[in-house]
């Protein structure tokens, strides 16, 4: 049964691992959308790469009955998350309009304590200034600010949507309806593996899909009460 809430939205996430094929299409997607730079060879062998999105790799059954498996990880967008409180400056905080995460750029001092307790490993710090070989840098979302160096950033779920549907709807004199809001990752997938709206929202896909007998989340015994939804089961699954 989904949560009710007049005052806000419960925007999540589902991820359905049984149809994830590891394509990587989300991150290319995530990449475009959010205007996050491309780290070198040298940089990810110094471990500072950046991805929003990382696909895991994993190998599930006994040889020769082997398969490989993937599973998209991202902020969790955690109700009680351990990065909020560590951060001095106030630049992660958690807003209750949107129950997300959210990161403030301008307030980031780049003390990297909040990437030091996300048990998730999900946020980045800007080693460097972002720079894009052209004509990369003429396809800038201007929607999305460009990080500088020195600052802390992570998946937003594409706050900037959500504002821009949200903008769209009361312009309209209408509510946010299921389906305006298609995050960059989730709009990109080709087997819809991942499916985003309101959970608040009773007639949204998400409330219609959860609960669900294969749904766990990342983690969950540290009690970060994450947004996203994984779903695992059986191979029958993937027409769903």
């Amino acid at each position: 049964m989904a949560e009710t809430n007049e005052h806000g939205h419960k925007w999540t996430m589902i991820v359905d691992l049984d149809k994830c094929n590891g394509c990587n299409a989300c991150v290319v997607a995530c990449h475009a959308e959010n205007n996050v730079p491309i780290a070198s060879e040298e940089e990810v062998i110094r471990g500072r790469g950046n991805h929003w999105i990382r696909i895991e790799r994993y190998w599930e059954g006994e040889y020769p009955d082997v398969q490989a498996r993937f599973i998209p990880v991202f902020c969790q967008q955690c109700g009680s998350a351990p990065c909020e409180p560590v951060c001095p400056t106030y630049a992660s905080y958690h807003s209750t309009e949107q129950n997300l995460n959210v990161q403030v750029y301008n307030r980031c001092v780049g003390t990297r304590y909040c990437g030091n307790n996300c048990p998730y490993k999900v946020r980045f710090f800007n080693w460097w200034t972002p720079e894009w070989d052209s004509p990369l840098n003429e396809q800038l979302n201007p929607d999305v600010t460009v990080r500088s160096a020195g600052v802390m950033e992570k998946c937003t779920f594409c706050i900037q949507r959500i504002r821009r549907a949200e903008n769209d709807a009361t312009a309209d004199g209408r509510e946010l309806r299921d389906g305006d809001v298609q995050p960059a990752c989730a709009q990109a997938c080709p087997s819809r593996a991942l499916v985003f709206g309101d959970l608040y929202d009773p007639e949204s896909q998400v409330s219609e899909r959860l609960p669900a007998e294969r749904q766990f989340k990342l983690l969950e015994n540290l009690g970060t009460e994450p947004a996203v939804y994984y779903l695992k089961g059986e191979d029958t699954h993937v027409g769903e």
